[in-house]
């Protein structure tokens, strides 16, 4: 059984269902991504994980507990934390204003969280008392990430994380995510770089038309023809 688990789970927006008996799972200490082609529902999966989809069919657990019908802030309150593709900064507060909002829910000395941010992102240690918006576009998605781990997470939720950073960019994202893994923390990550993102990945998820089409470790996916020649370039 594996720290999270979305089983066959179907829903969408409105009367539309964009998954389709879509099951996803990452363990603690685990790197799971979802990749696929454009309109894929790789982002509708981890909103419906996170309760931010409603679901007509399947269930979510979270730790072996039934969550399926929880909130999204419950569900944060247990422990998840999810990073949205946009709009995840304040940028009119600083660096440091923007990891604190990450700990609101906190009710215990937060300083050894933020050290641990800082050391993570060294960058964001000499530029905390900066707008956000005034940071670059990859110095954004640190701060995202670093908020959410100000929560003190047992599982980190990403959507589209590389998404309109340069390349060197993002391998130093994805080199920071091994970091956060080997902490114990289970990471699920919506992805289009898809190369890359199986590079480091425990488990792959291949979504295309809302349904799961691949399912394996990410080197066996990297390694798979079929894989290859329909979703990598060859």
């Amino acid at each position: 059984m594996s720290y999270l688990e979305g089983d066959a789970m179907t829903g969408g927006y409105g009367g539309a269902d964009i998954i389709h008996g879509c099951s996803i799972s990452v363990d603690r200490g685990e790197i799971a991504v979802i990749v696929g082609p454009n309109g894929a529902g790789k982002s509708t999966a981890m909103k419906a994980l996170l309760g931010m989809v409603r679901l007509r069919s399947g269930r979510v657990r979270l730790g072996g507990e039934d969550i399926t019908g929880l909130s999204p802030q419950d569900r944060v309150g247990r422990g998840m934390a999810f990073v949205p593709q946009t709009d995840n900064v304040f940028t009119t507060m600083t660096v440091r204003e923007n990891l604190e909002m990450g700990a609101f829910l906190r009710r215990d000395d937060i300083s050894g969280a933020m050290e641990r941010v800082f050391e993570l992102f060294p960058a964001l240690r000499d530029k905390q008392d900066r707008p956000a918006g005034e940071l670059s576009g990859g110095q954004r998605q640190q701060v995202a990430v670093g908020r959410a781990l100000m929560t003190g997470p047992a599982l980190l939720m990403l959507d589209e994380p590389t998404a309109g950073v340069s390349p060197i960019v993002m391998d130093d994202l994805f080199e920071r995510m091994l970091e956060i893994r080997s902490a114990g923390i289970a990471i699920l990550m919506a992805e289009q770089n898809a190369r890359q993102a199986l590079a480091v990945a425990d488990r792959g998820y291949v979504l295309v038309t809302g349904e799961n089409r691949f399912t394996d470790s990410g080197r066996a996916l990297l390694a798979d023809p079929e894989v290859r020649r329909s979703f990598l370039g060859g």
